[in-house]
């Protein structure tokens, strides 16, 4: 299947600063694609140039069949947006705003109330509806952007920044909504610097760090790619002989071989769901029994500092 959006060596520039730096990326058509970085890293110039509202310095995207430079318009009718900052000043309650926008999807007069009441409801701003836009917190007006793209269904849906300063229970239940939307058929493009919503939402994950792409693979194997960053403890009945820890060296993924305490040894890896139950027979073959056993796999926030240096809270205090 083609991918259907192709960016090519895509380049923003304000002044001397470069915002975006020559960036190569394909989305493929029914994915939810997480961009990963902190605030300044470039997520969200990029994803503006993609939906035609700033034109790039040097290089070009296609999205669908159109060109972000030569069709913009083309481009624009098939995408859904839901920007960082809510654009919904210029209407005065959220009724309007989402009626509104189910209007110019070309809803008939049924549908829209039917959507309208179902989308508010599952946001829980029905009863919020009518109050004044400006009387709203800055959760509730980010649940009103999110929910012109909920309403809309488009073929691309790009969010950006979808959670935040929204609670805990309103980010599972926009997570499980735009899950909904990628299931229905919508490609959904991610912008976040939430390192845990990236990891559960996204079926691929793009690292942005100063403007340019580091690396781009599903959450899984971007944790593999971390070299012996797989972890497992392992307590035992009796004290590890030498030759249980020349046995564990011999595996092909495993990094190193640590004794903590006298029972206690600790197993850098990779790929430690394939490893386990070799290592577990090979214990049991040495009539060295387990008593406690615990695996702890890398995280995103692990893989953000392999690539990057920083963690995602350092790289965000340093503008980078």
């Amino acid at each position: 299947m083609a991918p259907i959006i192709r960016i090519t060596d895509l380049t923003k520039k304000f002044g001397n600063v470069t915002a975006v730096d020559h960036l190569n990326l394909e989305v493929e058509e029914g994915e939810i694609l997480g961009l990963l970085g902190p605030n300044g890293a470039g997520k969200t110039t990029t994803i503006l140039m993609l939906a035609t509202v700033i034109r790039p310095t040097d290089g070009t995207a296609t999205v669908g069949e159109y060109d972000i430079r030569k069709n913009p318009e083309k481009v624009r009718g098939l995408l859904g947006i839901a920007f960082q900052e809510p654009k919904m000043l210029w209407v005065s309650t959220p009724w309007d705003i989402v009626n509104w926008h189910a209007k110019v999807c070309g809803l008939s007069t049924e549908e829209r109330k039917r959507r309208v009441k179902e989308v508010l409801e599952s946001l829980e701003m029905w009863e919020a509806r009518h109050r004044n836009v400006h009387a709203l917190s800055g959760g509730m007006r980010k649940r009103v952007e999110m929910a012109k793209v909920l309403i809309q269904r488009p073929k691309i849906a790009i969010v950006d920044e979808p959670t935040a300063q929204i609670d805990i229970v309103g980010k599972h239940r926009i997570w499980n909504m735009l899950t909904e939307l990628r299931d229905e058929g919508s490609t959904i493009i991610l912008a976040t610097n939430e390192l845990y919503e990236a990891d559960v939402l996204s079926d691929r994950v793009g690292i942005i760090h100063r403007g340019k792409m580091l690396v781009c693979d599903t959450p899984k194997k971007l944790k593999d790619s971390i070299l012996g960053g797989d972890i497992i403890d392992i307590q035992l009945e009796e004290a590890a002989s030498p030759d249980i820890f020349q046995e564990l060296k011999k595996f092909k993924d495993v990094v190193d071989v640590l004794q903590l305490k006298p029972f206690n040894l600790r197993i850098y890896l990779n790929k430690v769901e394939e490893v386990i139950p070799k290592i577990v027979n090979m214990l049991t073959k040495k009539d060295s029994p387990i008593v406690s056993l615990r695996m702890t796999e890398p995280s995103l926030d692990d893989v953000f500092v392999h690539y990057t240096g920083l963690t995602i809270e350092e790289a965000q205090k340093s503008g980078e």
